[in-house]
């Protein structure tokens, strides 16, 4: 610095280095002004603050980015299996809806022990890898793999616990068996259809509806087709019995049924007249029986033999004609 550069600075008065020192004030309080504003705006204004973050996520990938080391791809879904052994085994289902799974098949029906005031609903030899269906008052029917069932200690589990009843629903007929099983499905109000255990498996314990009834009807008990399956001609042997409550019988051939996989009301299975409905159907080869009330509310059944059913033969949703048999038939049976 000069002599004559130091001399005027020296001669600089006071005031003028305070009003120097205000502008640099000022200045500051402009800047700070207008960071309060864009502050305000960014808390104020949610376009605002996303355009930010927008901003400083770009400017860091721009200033951080590198190749991704980690390989991200789509793999298969994971399941896992639980292996089954194929064996011989009997569920016995009672009338009040408890089930359970015996070892072997041949076992003595009267061999098996109930709780007090229960009984027998029906035996079923299948496998351990096969199904068991249990159908619902309302049409819906529930799926649980036999080998799920329980032991044959003790009187076993209701079939209530192992699927998931909607309210007011009452679970009235089971069967079990193998996926290629067919069934002969019906209602009392007189319509049917063949259906196949596969087609009857659910994954949900709420079932699925399967079996179309309207209101005051009730699912009649299934009964078991062999001979033959739904993709194939049936024998000319088998041959489907119905009976109603007030007493008309008709039979007639399998071949005018068919088989529905996704369920519904079916075909009329027998020309029902007024208040009447259908007690019962099934598929034979050779005699059927049917169960019923007598007199004094006493349970009978009568077995009708080839000769008396073919005299009831016509076409499928025929009348039929009157059977004496001395009561009110509630449901009829395959045997042969």
């Amino acid at each position: 610095m000069s002599d004559r550069q130091a001399e005027d600075i020296l001669e600089i008065r006071l005031r003028q280095l305070a009003r120097l020192e205000a502008i640099k004030i000022k200045q500051e309080l402009k800047e700070l002004k207008e960071e309060k504003a864009n502050l305000e705006e960014i808390v104020d204004n949610a376009t605002a603050l996303r355009r930010l973050l927008v901003k400083e996520i770009e400017a860091d990938a721009k200033a951080f980015a590198d190749p991704r080391r980690t390989l991200i791809q789509e793999e298969k879904k994971a399941v896992a299996e639980v292996k089954v052994v194929d064996e011989p085994v009997t569920v016995v289902v009672s009338e009040k809806g408890w089930v359970r799974a015996r070892n072997g098949h041949s076992h003595d029906p009267s061999s098996f022990a109930f709780k007090a005031g229960d009984g027998l609903y029906g035996t079923f030899e299948c496998r351990t890898v096969d199904n068991f269906i249990a159908f619902g008052s309302n049409g819906r029917i529930y799926s649980v793999p036999v080998s799920s069932l329980p032991g044959a200690r003790g009187d076993g589990q209701p079939v209530t616990t192992l699927v998931d009843l909607e309210a007011g629903t009452q679970l009235m007929h089971y069967v079990a068996g193998p996926a290629n099983a067919t069934y002969l499905l019906s209602s009392s109000g007189g319509y049917g259809f063949l259906a196949n255990i596969e087609h009857m498996i659910s994954r949900n314990k709420s079932g699925k509806a399967f079996v179309t009834v309207n209101d005051g009807e009730t699912i009649c008990r299934p009964s078991p087709v062999s001979g033959g399956s739904g993709e194939t001609p049936w024998p000319v042997a088998v041959n489907v019995a119905c009976a109603s409550v007030g007493g008309r019988f008709l039979t007639f051939a399998i071949g005018e049924l068919k088989t529905m996989e996704k369920g519904g009301r079916g075909l009329m299975l027998i020309d029902l007249e007024a208040k009447d409905s259908l007690a019962g159907a099934a598929a034979y080869t050779r005699s059927v029986r049917v169960v019923g009330i007598g007199r004094g509310g006493k349970s009978r059944e009568e077995v009708l033999e080839i000769r008396s059913l073919n005299n009831a033969k016509a076409a499928r949703a025929k009348k039929g004609k009157v059977a004496d048999l001395g009561f009110k038939p509630s449901g009829v049976v395959r045997m042969e």
